[in-house]
This record gives structure tokens, C-alpha cells and sequence, in this order.
């Protein structure tokens, strides 16, 4: 789910921010107002976030590196799973799925799986997948699996493939392997390794 936007203009100058950052800002303004600085009171420092390639305390996994904002996509860091859910079929051969893209495996995911009456296996398996209270992951576009090769090859297992959730035509979808970097694609009825993801916005 993308999160509730909210769009700032003063002047010539705009901002558009999730509404949830909006309202910690606006919280810490006002506090920073009741309770000014005192000499023997620190700040608080922001979270530490952690290497790209650890575990993200919280998060339901591990940082996969920080993604530039995108169209409707506001910036944001990948979250991969700590673990495979498995090997699945891509699912649906024969049939061209419309809407899907190669860098947004969130809207894929949702399609895949609310689109038609075929099964997606691999994207079902990572919509069900749930890490510390997120029920937030899904399949990884292609473009979001190579900046997993890019960032952190190592978290993956590098003798098996992995779908993504870009489609390259009805009867074959896009894949990626973390021990060269190959990226192709191959017939959805293969059975092919599967890594959830989510967005974590900052």
C-alpha cells in the first residue's frame, strides 16, 4: 500500500511528503516549542540505520540500500527478507498479465495477486510472508533484485535463481541469479527461488 501523500506550497516552492512524516515533523515542532533545549538535555539522535547488507532491527529484514523516489514512489529503502520463502512457479503461463513493470514489485504484486482468476505462486508466497508485525512484503521487481546483486549479493544463496515479478512476456518472466549477476528471463511454469521485500519510507 503506498502511503497517504501530502503535498506543501509556499510561493513557487512545493513539497510532497508522506503524511506520516508530516505529522513527526509537526510533533517535534511543537515539543521543540513547550519544552525548548536545555543545558543538560540532549538530543535525541535518529535511529541508527544499519550497513547496507545487516539486519534492520524492526524492519523484517535486511537493508538492501536506499532507492531514489520514482513517479508516485516516494524514496525509500528496500527491506529483503532474512530468508527464501521457497521455490515457486511464476505462475500463469500463456496469459499476459497488463500493468506490471521492472522496478515497482509492490503494484506487480498486488496485480498478480488480485488481477485474475490464475494462481501466482511465487508472488502469493511472498504476500503471505510476515517479519516482525509487517505484512507489508512482496515479489521484487526486476530493477529492485539487481540492487539486491548490487548491494548485498552475499544475503542471497548463489546457486539457484530468483523471480522477480516482471513480467517479459505471456509465457516468460524475468529472473536473477546473485552469483554472476545474470538477469533473463525463463518460462513462468519453472520453479525458481523466491525472496520477499517491503518499502520501508523515511
Amino acid at each position: 500500500m503506498k502511503p497517504e501523500m501530502i503535498t506543501l506550497k509556499h510561493g513557487d516552492a512545493t513539497i510532497k511528503m508522506p503524511a506520516s512524516s508530516l505529522a513527526r515533523l509537526a510533533l517535534a515542532s511543537t515539543f521543540a516549542v513547550v519544552f525548548p533545549p536545555t543545558a543538560n538535555v540532549e538530543p535525541v539522535a535518529p535511529a541508527a540505520i544499519p550497513a547496507v547488507g545487516e539486519y534492520w532491527p524492526g524492519q523484517g529484514g535486511i537493508n538492501g540500500g536506499h532507492v531514489a523516489a520514482r513517479g508516485d514512489v516516494p524514496a525509500h529503502y528496500l527491506i529483503f527478507a532474512a530468508s527464501d520463502v521457497g521455490d515457486h512457479e511464476w505462475g500463469g503461463r500463456g496469459v499476459e498479465v497488463k500493468g506490471l513493470s521492472k522496478t515497482d514489485g509492490h503494484t506487480n504484486t498486488e496485480v498478480l495477486c488480485n488481477g485474475d482468476d490464475n494462481e501466482h505462486p511465487a508472488a502469493n508466497a511472498c504476500a503471505e510472508y510476515q517479519a516482525d508485525g509487517h505484512h507489508d512484503f512482496y515479489l521484487p521487481a526486476a530493477a529492485e533484485l539487481y540492487q539486491g546483486w548490487l548491494n548485498c549479493p552475499e544475503v542471497f544463496a548463489q546457486d539457484c535463481y530468483y523471480w522477480s515479478s516482471s513480467q517479459r512476456s505471456a509465457y516468460y518472466a524475468f529472473f536473477m541469479g546473485f552469483d554472476d549477476g545474470l538477469q533473463t528471463n525463463v518460462a513462468k511454469d519453472y520453479e525458481l527461488r523466491v525472496r520477499p521485500v517491503r518499502r520501508f519510507f523515511i
